[in-house]
């Protein structure tokens, strides 16, 4: 049987840099290699076998009480309102600074490239992917997205949920379809355009099914939503079709399993008291509908309450046992936890 930190998982998505920021910014990074309350640290890392993945850049938003009225049988949030550029650009840089740190000092490495993410798994340090959740930090020219490409960025989602200048997210609502309201705008069609030429993975996972369709429609890449699940399992606005999942694995993309209890449940509460087998209920559905090289891990630690079975990434044997006790093989398990992120993000980068 595979070791219980084995393989290494390579994850879609974490909001780490964002409760660093908040504890405290550069004070705040002894926690991360010596422990922190939270979901990701390196202590955490070595018990879980945590190889890395993507750390989010995110510009909060007031938001008072969203995890308590995701607790009702039905909900329809409102969405913040936009925040402009000059407001969100210094907290971008806030956070990528602190991502930059942390491999400064040693903690992880900021990979470029797909070799980057192997080197460092196999010397055991963490590869970290900087994305960004929501471009408010990048302006209608995109001077800033050339600025950040050169500064290690490589993959981006044009929105968190509320709206931005480059389209229209959705709102944490159940139930409902993601098929809300308008999707790029122009200047996202432009957006779209220049990830693809620079190489910067586009994720989808809070456009709304109108923006999902119009990227599919302009990108040339793989279709991507980091941490997204089934929308026939859970009918919340932040799950996926399976059309949207069929289209995924057509154009040989990715769908990284939410760990968020909201998303995972079938009543879309965010609770954590989540079944392991609810969480293998989604990875069988997405395996079915986009095929078993397009679904990986895309847990949101760090940002959403998550089963109480794992609850930090040093509780991830927990779920690489389940996945073995349900049938799934070593070969489909190594896909699962990284094997199929690297395989897509070879075909977006590159290399």
């Amino acid at each position: 049987m595979t070791h219980p930190t084995e393989p290494l998982i390579f994850d879609g998505h974490n909001d780490v840099l964002l409760k660093l920021m908040h504890a405290g910014g550069r004070p705040a990074l002894k926690g991360f290699h010596e422990g922190r309350e939270g979901h990701i640290d390196l202590p955490k890392a070595a018990t879980g076998g945590f190889g890395g993945g993507f750390f989010a850049i995110y510009v909060p938003s007031p938001w008072d009480g969203n995890d308590k009225a995701m607790m009702q049988p039905e909900y329809d949030l409102p969405l913040p309102e936009a925040i402009p550029h000059e407001a969100a650009l210094p907290v971008v840089m806030t956070m990528a600074a602190l991502l930059m740190q942390l491999e400064a000092e040693g903690a992880l490495k900021v990979c470029r490239s797909v070799a980057d993410i192997r080197a460092a798994m196999a010397a055991g340090k963490m590869a970290a992917v900087m994305h960004i959740e929501g471009a408010e930090g990048i302006d209608a020219d995109l001077y800033a997205l050339d600025v950040l490409y050169a500064a290690g960025l490589r993959s981006l989602g044009p929105v968190w949920s509320r709206p931005t200048i480059f389209g229209h997210g959705v709102p944490f609502r159940y139930p409902s379809t993601g098929d809300i309201g308008p999707g790029l705008t122009e200047v996202g069609k432009r957006l779209v355009k220049r990830c693809d030429e620079l190489g910067i993975m586009l994720d989808m996972s809070h456009l709304n099914e109108k923006g999902f369709w119009d990227v599919a429609e302009l990108s040339n890449k793989p279709l991507v939503c980091t941490h997204s699940n089934a929308y026939a399992l859970c009918p919340h606005a932040r799950n996926l079709t399976d059309e949207q999942l069929k289209a995924i694995g057509e154009s040989r993309g990715m769908v990284g399993l939410n760990f968020a209890a909201a998303f995972l449940r079938e009543d879309g509460q965010m609770r954590a008291e989540v079944p392991l087998a609810t969480m293998l209920a989604h990875l069988d559905h997405m395996i079915e509908k986009a095929g078993e090289d397009h679904v990986g891990l895309g847990s949101d630690f760090d940002g959403a309450v998550v089963p109480e079975a794992i609850g930090t990434i040093a509780g991830l044997p927990a779920l690489r046992a389940a996945m073995a006790e349900h049938g799934y093989s070593d070969a489909l398990i190594r896909k699962l936890c990284h094997e199929n992120w690297l395989r897509m993000l070879e075909l977006t980068w590159g290399g």
